[in-house]
């Protein structure tokens, strides 16, 4: 990356993280992999029960091969072989882990998160159940507001990942949200995470892209 474009990426990362903890969520800039372990392990005791939201971040930053490597009670979503009513119930007991990994379709500037959901499981444990949350995210996904915020989903990270799933829906041609009835459609809960309580959602933001 150019040193000049990471020095913008920088300010915009700590401006970011300034709003962030305002807003009650606990957030850390990370420069390397060792780094991004490390606060995880400081921030997730051994042993405990974790699981994770759909995400590319985390395959990307090798989040995935971390949490199976034996030091967690690790719910693993996308162990091959599972059952669609076996993933379903990781869904369901997601809600009592001590740690849910998620990355987050934007971050505002302002200090939100704002994520669209298919079927709800992510949102839902971002919003109440794990004891904390953790969300890993590139600097590609910090936004200046929630209006920003919308139009990267409607316009790269819907349709990307309509595309990854095989999804047939209007998007998956046009490239953009046509706010469509397909029943294929992955847009379906809405949120925005302005003022949790505290101490439970942390952040970990990277001067790098990660995931859509």
């Amino acid at each position: 990356m150019d040193n000049n474009i990471k020095w913008v990426n920088e300010v915009k990362i700590n401006r970011t993280i300034e709003a962030l903890r305002k807003n009650n969520m606990e957030s850390f800039f990370i420069n390397t992999q060792d780094e991004l372990i490390n606060k995880i392990k400081e921030l997730v005791k051994e042993n405990s029960k974790v699981t994770v939201g759909g995400s590319m971040s985390l395959f990307e930053t090798k989040i995935i091969n971390h949490l199976r490597s034996g030091r967690y009670e690790f719910l693993d979503r996308y162990k091959e072989g599972l059952k669609p009513e076996e993933i379903k119930q990781i869904y369901r007991e997601a809600f009592f882990c001590d740690a849910y990994f998620t990355s987050t379709n934007a971050i505002t500037e302002d200090g939100e998160l704002y994520n669209v959901d298919g079927n709800g499981n992510r949102v839902a444990a971002m919003l109440y159940g794990p004891d904390k949350v953790i969300v890993i995210a590139g600097v590609n996904k910090i936004v200046k507001n929630i209006n920003e915020a919308i139009s990267r989903v409607e316009n790269l990270a819907a349709p990307a990942n309509a595309k990854r799933l095989n999804r047939k829906t209007p998007c998956v041609v046009t490239g953009k949200c046509m706010n469509c009835n397909s029943p294929e459609r992955i847009c379906r809960e809405y949120t925005v995470i302005r003022k949790p309580a505290p101490n439970r959602i942390f952040i970990l933001l990277l001067n790098e892209n990660y995931g859509y």
